[in-house]
């Protein structure tokens, strides 16, 4: 069943498609999902797990910037909405079809109260060496009635009580090693004669004393808390500090990566240590990733990285900055480079912040964008999220001279309490490579195969 958050993103869905002109099958076959998956989008029926394709099906029915904005919202409110249901669902009364004999269920009587009263004891309840003449005993045959009324009713109605623990992996002593490694200093640094793996040290300050809980993402792009004991994929991770993790007033934001190239379609870098003849043709945008990662590619140039950002309650968080660590820096790999699609040149929208990974102390720093036809001012930290009110972030990591390993560590506050939350990749750093002077191709459709950059 159809929660109301998914219905009031597939009523704009199907706005959007009744207004293209376009079918569902053509529809389909732009977005490589089936014509019943994008059926069930537009119906309400479900909720796709990335945004990258309910993104492409707004470009494709020509939605404006300010509507792009509002799926973005209405999906990150249904995906929510959705992740919710499966653990406050209680289990449905079995009722049956039909009495013995073949003849029709009759109304089930009404239930009565008086023989369940009938058959509760009078109870004596003792209580440090206390006799028969106890609390439970001194009570009014009234109140001991209400008291059995409850409890009798408490066993009547069916429900599921679900305990979630949301708590961050609290560290005592200020987090693990890898939250207090520095990266080497100097505004730019100098290119590498050979492989160089200076000290690092983090690039902005140092993190708050106390728990620092990290966040890994999926396969999906959904990232999870790292526990003490190790978590599953998939799941919005939730971040530590003082609050220890949890959900309402004083604890931790969601983040969840929405995407790791936040300009899907267009083009993107991957450096594989194979020749052209040996690889397959890139896949669809939603793939790409999985098909780099079979052939131990790596990321190179600049990592478009999207993340959404949310509370858990209607009580604001405050997200004081963003900051990037850089674990390693090495000589850049001397693979050869692969674009993924060619470029679509689409303006920056906002919330973009970008950082060069080659320098000594990398800053996000707010990047001017574009709404509609709109420009909009940059805008840095601070930000405020509840669980209505989310933010998107669009960052532009660029590498040129290194191939970095690095994480973000996102710094909040509320209720009086503050942490910080590591952002990595699914309990790994992120990787990016600088790709100058490499090899570059790019694939050129059937019967072509990889070409050289450039080729005319």
């Amino acid at each position: 069943m159809a929660t109301p958050e998914a219905e009031h993103f597939a009523a704009l869905l199907k706005e959007l498609k009744g207004r293209s002109g376009r079918s569902y099958g053509v529809l389909a076959g732009r977005l490589h999902v089936s014509t019943s998956t994008l059926h069930r989008y537009c119906n309400g029926d479900a909720v796709p797990n990335e945004y990258a394709p309910i993104e492409r099906f707004a470009r494709l029915c020509g939605a404006s910037g300010d509507e792009l904005v509002e799926v973005h919202r209405r999906w990150i409110v249904a995906d929510a909405a959705r992740r919710r249901t499966p653990a406050g669902a209680a289990e449905p009364v079995g009722v049956p079809d039909a009495v013995p004999g073949g003849g029709e269920a009759s109304e089930p009587p009404p239930v009565s109260l008086e023989p369940e009263l009938s058959r509760v004891p009078e109870l004596s309840v003792t209580s440090g060496g206390a006799g028969p003449g106890s609390r439970w005993s001194r009570l009014s045959r009234r109140t001991r009635v209400l008291i059995a009324v409850a409890g009798v009713a408490a066993l009547l109605v069916p429900g599921t009580v679900v305990a979630v623990d949301l708590a961050g992996s609290g560290k005592e002593g200020g987090g693990s090693a890898a939250d207090r490694v520095e990266d080497a200093g100097g505004d730019l640094a100098a290119a590498p004669e050979g492989s160089a793996s200076g000290t690092p040290r983090p690039s902005a300050s140092p993190s708050p004393s106390g728990s620092s809980a990290g966040a890994s993402a999926s396969p999906s792009g959904q990232p999870s808390a790292k526990q003490p004991g190790g978590s599953g994929p998939g799941q919005p991770q939730s971040g530590g500090g003082a609050a220890g993790g949890g959900t309402g007033l004083g604890a931790p934001p969601t983040v969840s990566i929405t995407s790791y190239n936040w300009e899907e379609p267009c083009g993107q870098h991957y450096l594989v240590n194979q020749g052209p003849d040996k690889l397959d043709p890139p896949p669809a945008p939603q793939d790409r990733r999985g098909w780099a990662e079979s052939y131990g590619g790596v990321e190179a140039g600049n990592a478009l990285l999207q993340l959404t950002v949310q509370g858990t309650s209607r009580e604001a968080v405050v997200l004081k900055r963003m900051n990037v660590r850089v674990l390693s820096r090495n000589a850049p790999l001397s693979w050869s480079a692969y674009k993924m699609g060619n470029g679509c040149g689409s303006g920056i929208t906002p919330q973009t912040f970008a950082a060069h990974l080659d320098a000594g102390h990398p800053t996000l720093r707010p990047v001017p964008g574009t709404q509609g036809d709109v420009e909009v001012p940059a805008v840095d930290f601070p930000y405020k999220v509840t669980s209505e009110d989310v933010e998107v972030f669009n960052l532009d990591m660029e590498a040129v001279n290194y191939d970095v390993t690095w994480f973000l560590e996102l710094e909040w506050s509320s209720g009086g309490n503050e942490g910080t939350l590591r952002i990595d990749d699914h309990g790994k750093p992120f990787r990016l490579s600088g790709m100058k002077g490499r090899p570059e191709y790019v694939y050129g459709g059937p019967g072509y195969g990889w070409e050289p950059a450039g080729q005319p």
